[in-house]
């Protein structure tokens, strides 16, 4: 890791977009509409956000991330230990906590 430059995975800095010394990811308004429409696949009891300030501190809180195509959340799950042996692509964005952001991006929701 280099401190200029901050920590890589999936090939994104991941101090990109963070305000230094917060250390929060910036979900932009495409990742936070997308989780509030559909955050009632991985919620099915209840909504749990109610507006876009709602949606950042759930996703902060929870370490969600924004990666850039489906080969990041097939590289996502394996990095986590996953077994996906047997699945497809399809049933791979299938997953509850895995959200299609609508322009090539996905949000995954650790578990």
């Amino acid at each position: 890791m280099d401190r200029d430059t901050g920590p890589v995975r999936f090939g994104i800095d991941l101090w990109s977009g963070i305000e230094r010394g917060s250390f929060m990811p910036d979900f932009d308004d495409a990742v936070l509409k997308c989780f509030l429409e559909n955050q009632s696949a991985l919620f099915p009891e209840g909504n749990v956000c109610e507006s876009l300030e709602d949606a950042r501190d759930f996703l902060e809180e929870n370490f969600a991330v924004v990666v850039n195509s489906i080969r990041e959340v097939i590289d996502y799950f394996e990095e986590e230990g996953i077994d996906l042996d047997g699945l497809d692509e399809d049933s791979i964005l299938e997953a509850d906590e895995v959200f299609e952001v609508g322009d090539g991006r996905f949000l995954i929701i650790e578990g």
